[in-house]
C-alpha cells in the first residue's frame, strides 16, 4: 500500500456496466489512496454461458472467477454487482466496502411510453428472472389480464433492443444498471416496490479483497455505507436462510425509509410460483441493526414466518 506509483489492481468482468461500476470505485479508490487504479478485466462462466440463469445455478456464476483471481494475487480488489454473491461467506476474503446503494427498483422498458398497467392483454414482457415473472404475473392478474413472460438473457443494450425491434411489448431491468450506464432515459416506468420487490442486494456494490491484505481491506472500508449493508445484509439472511440461491423466485428489500436520523429497518419478502398464481409475502420491522449479527437475525425471522406460511413449497426442490 506505501508506495503511491504502483497501481491497484481492480478486477471486473468486462461487461459495459461492469466496467462502468467499477471505474466509479477505481475513481474513489483513486481519491482514498492517492494511488493509480488499474481495471483488469476478467471473463466470467456467467458471461459466457448462453444458458439461462435458472439453468446454471445462478448462484455464483458471475463472481467466482474474480474471486479466484483474488486468492491468486492476480488483482488487489473485485467490485461486484452484490446482488450475484452467493450468500455464504467466501474462504480468505473480505467484504471491505459496500457504498451506497444506488435506486434498488425495477423498471419497465416498455413500447409507446407504456406503464405495465397500460399494457395490452397478453403482451409479452421480457425477463430471465424467476423473481420478475413470478411478481408480473402477480400484478397481471391483480389487474384481471394475463401478460406472456419471455426468458432473455443479454446485457442491457441487448435486452432494450427486444422492444424497439418490436419483438417485445417490454423488458423488465435494474434501475440502478441503467442509471450507472447513463440509459436511464429509456425507461417508461419505475415499479413501486409493493408490486415488484428487487433481488436481495439490487442496487448495491460489494467491494471485496483478500483478507491478508489489511491495509488495502481498512482503505477500502472508507467506502462503506453502515445503513446500506445492514439493509443487504437483512436481505441476504433472509435468501439464505430459505436456503434459495440467486436465480430463484425470492424479492426482498430491506429499507430505512428516507428520514434523516434512521433508527428503523423495515424488511420485505416475497416467493412465488413463476406464474403469479401464489406468492407469500411478509414484512418485518426492527430497529437499525448495531450489528451484522442483528441484521441476519432480522432476514432469519422473516424467512422463518415466511416457511411456515408455505414458502418452500413454492420455490421447487429444495436441497436437504
Amino acid at each position: 500500500m506505501n508506495d503511491k506509483h504502483v497501481p491497484l489492481r481492480l478486477g471486473t468482468r468486462r461487461s459495459k456496466l461492469a466496467m462502468a461500476q467499477s471505474g466509479q470505485v477505481a475513481e474513489r479508490v483513486r481519491q482514498l489512496t492517492g494511488r493509480p487504479v488499474e481495471l483488469v478485466e476478467i471473463t466470467t462462466y456467467g458471461d459466457t454461458s448462453r444458458e439461462a440463469l435458472a439453468q446454471i445455478g445462478g448462484t455464483g456464476v458471475f463472481v467466482s472467477a474474480l474471486r479466484d483471481a483474488l486468492l491468486a494475487g492476480e488483482v488487489d480488489f473485485a467490485v461486484h454487482s452484490l446482488k450475484d454473491l452467493p450468500t455464504a461467506d467466501p474462504e480468505g476474503l473480505v467484504l471491505a466496502a459496500v457504498p451506497t446503494r444506488e435506486d434498488p427498483r425495477d423498471v419497465l422498458v416498455a413500447r409507446d411510453g407504456l406503464t405495465f398497467e397500460q399494457l395490452p392483454d397478453g403482451a409479452r414482457v421480457g425477463t430471465g428472472s424467476p423473481r420478475r415473472m413470478c411478481q408480473l404475473n402477480a400484478h397481471a392478474r391483480e389487474l384481471g389480464r394475463r401478460i406472456e413472460t419471455v426468458p432473455i438473457r443479454g446485457n442491457i443494450d441487448t435486452r432494450v433492443g427486444y422492444v424497439t425491434s418490436g419483438e417485445l411489448d417490454a423488458v423488465v431491468l435494474a434501475a440502478a444498471g441503467l442509471n450507472r450506464i447513463g440509459r436511464s432515459d429509456v425507461v417508461t416506468q419505475h415499479l413501486d416496490t409493493d408490486v415488484v420487490l428487487p433481488a436481495p442486494g439490487q442496487g448495491a456494490l460489494a467491494i471485496e479483497c483478500s483478507a491478508v491484505n489489511t491495509e488495502l481491506a481498512e482503505a477500502l472500508a472508507a467506502l462503506d455505507d453502515p445503513v446500506t449493508r445492514a439493509a443487504v445484509t437483512a436481505e441476504r439472511s433472509l435468501l439464505a436462510a430459505l436456503e434459495a440461491g440467486c436465480s430463484a423466485p425470492v424479492g426482498a428489500l430491506a429499507d430505512a425509509g428516507e428520514h434523516e436520523h434512521v433508527t428503523e429497518l423495515r424488511l420485505r419478502g416475497v416467493v412465488g410460483t413463476t406464474d403469479g398464481a401464489e406468492l407469500v409475502q411478509m414484512s418485518a420491522t426492527g430497529t437499525l441493526p448495531a450489528s451484522r449479527e442483528e441484521a441476519m437475525a432480522l432476514g432469519r425471522g422473516l424467512a422463518t414466518e415466511m416457511l411456515a406460511k408455505g414458502a418452500a413449497g413454492l420455490m421447487g426442490e429444495r436441497a436437504l
